[in-house]
């Protein structure tokens, strides 16, 4: 369990809900919640609305856990860290095909696992085929293709999913149960409310291995996992993974010919390093930061220079016309960054 202490919602990040309230707004949604975590302690906790459009829906509460969309790549991310630092993978530079030789086609190549890790292998599926959009390194796009390969890589390498990995090495040590991949719905699982009927892009699953988009984390637990990584897995004064781990995950790792507006990432982790236009973290968010979005708007941002971790949640689904879901998740960090001060 991770023992922090608690304070009565400070004043000081107000701004910061009332952001959450105003994207609520913005947004397809029945509920939403706010977390922050500062200086070893919670500082702020709000929830909003209603975990479905349901007359009875059963409020959003602390319990309650959100569809992370996107952000489920953190973990993935980890899985990844953790497979090279036990050796199963040598290096991030080895090729693909050095571990997925089923994949040994010419646009397959030249891709290694950096190129994964950081979006810019330039694969995409188009039907049943695989295309290269552009030599791997030199730009970035984030397709899902990459993120399946890496889910395969972590299977193949060490045996485990990374459900398996992050149960055995994370969720289970911390007694962490308000994270996981989930079959079937229970009542603390938001819906997840679409833009449309039959939306092509949301997707269902009954897989529980951590390799598809049904990762539903409750808001404190997204905080605590940013906090996890902010403290480098020391927590409550023991060594819960090596430390290393998540220096690996966290750290820039694009390859160096990438273009300098292009979005920066560690493991999957979007990584505040040089000034980039198309990063998704705010221009006041200091360097060494990082963050993920999710599609349904759900993000966790880690901020070590200020000794914080900040999260939104809503059980929205993609952009309604005239939402800037970019813009939107920059001025929420930008909003962080006002509210802690100097």
């Amino acid at each position: 369990m991770i023992n922090l202490h608690r304070q009565h919602n400070s004043p000081a990040f107000l701004p910061v809900a009332e952001h959450v309230a105003d994207t609520f707004e913005k947004v397809i949604c029945t509920g939403a919640s706010t977390f922050i975590i500062h200086r070893d302690s919670v500082v702020f906790e709000q929830y909003i609305g209603k975990q479905s459009a349901a007359e009875d829906a059963r409020l959003v509460q602390a319990d309650t856990q959100f569809h992370v969309a996107s952000v489920r790549k953190t973990y993935i991310g980890f899985a990844v860290s953790y497979a090279l630092h036990y050796g199963y993978i040598k290096s991030i530079d080895d090729k693909v095909t050095c571990y997925l030789p089923d994949l040994d086609e010419s646009e397959w190549k030249p891709v290694t696992i950096r190129h994964l890790l950081t979006h810019t292998h330039g694969l995409k599926k188009e039907g049943r085929n695989t295309v290269c959009e552009f030599e791997p390194g030199t730009d970035w796009s984030y397709k899902q293709i990459g993120v399946e390969a890496l889910t395969r890589l972590v299977k193949v390498t060490t045996g485990k999913s990374v459900a398996e990995i992050l149960h055995e090495t994370v969720f289970t040590p911390l007694r962490l149960r308000e994270s996981d991949w989930y079959a079937e719905k229970n009542e603390r699982l938001v819906d997840v409310i679409l833009r449309y009927e039959e939306d092509e892009d949301w997707r269902t699953s009954e897989g529980t291995e951590g390799d598809k988009m049904n990762m539903y984390v409750s808001t404190r637990e997204l905080a605590y996992w940013g906090y996890f990584h902010l403290k480098k897995g020391k927590i409550n004064g023991k060594q819960i993974v090596p430390r290393e781990i998540i220096d690996m995950a966290v750290s820039l790792q694009s390859p160096a010919a990438l273009h300098t507006d292009a979005p920066q990432n560690g493991f999957l982790w979007f990584v505040k390093d040089l000034p980039a236009t198309k990063t998704e973290i705010g221009p006041l968010v200091p360097k060494g930061s990082y963050q993920l979005l999710g599609f349904t708007n759900a993000t966790v941002l880690v901020i070590p220079e200020k000794d914080l971790v900040a999260v939104r949640m809503f059980n929205s689904f993609g952009s309604p016309e005239g939402y800037d879901y970019l813009a939107d998740v920059r001025s929420f960090g930008d909003m962080v960054m006002k509210c802690v001060g100097k």
